[in-house]
């Protein structure tokens, strides 16, 4: 159940930035982020992280892993995810990585969003930001969705 959870919480979550999936990149060392910002991502409650990003949170939704929101601001939309622990954050990326988009991932919690929301965003919560799979037409090769994978 909790793992079906966590794929619905994907894929609420992707569909905000499917259209902003830009490139590939590993997902290894997500948590490091922020050296070069000088900011040290912590971890941080769901209304902690709303909080940072003066954002009202909107459809809210927690099961028992994770907690998820939606905000609008004047930086952008985004979606906040904050984990209990590592493991879930790491399987729930794992998980969306496929589907593209781009994270700014941090300390057992994510937001997604388009990356120049995110890297503003980073600003104020550190994190590393993060390519899901690259499903364009674009690259080299210019290999399709579906004629690429193997």
């Amino acid at each position: 159940m909790t793992k079906h959870a966590l794929r619905c919480a994907a894929a609420l979550s992707v569909s905000l930035a499917l259209t902003s999936a830009a490139g590939c990149s590993a997902i290894s060392d997500a948590t490091s982020g922020g050296e070069d910002e000088g900011k040290v991502a912590r971890p941080a409650s769901l209304a902690q992280l709303a909080e940072q990003t003066s954002c009202s949170l909107t459809g809210q939704r927690k099961v028992k892993d994770l907690e998820q929101g939606n905000c609008k601001t004047a930086q952008g939309r985004y979606v906040l995810l904050s984990f209990t622990t590592d493991q879930g954050m790491n399987t729930w990326l794992h998980e969306a990585k496929p589907w593209g988009g781009v994270y700014l991932v941090g300390a057992r919690w994510v937001v997604v969003s388009q990356e120049q929301t995110l890297q503003t965003l980073r600003k104020d919560l550190g994190g590393k930001i993060v390519h899901g799979d690259n499903h364009g037409g674009g690259g080299t090769g210019g290999a399709s969705h579906g004629t690429g994978h193997g």
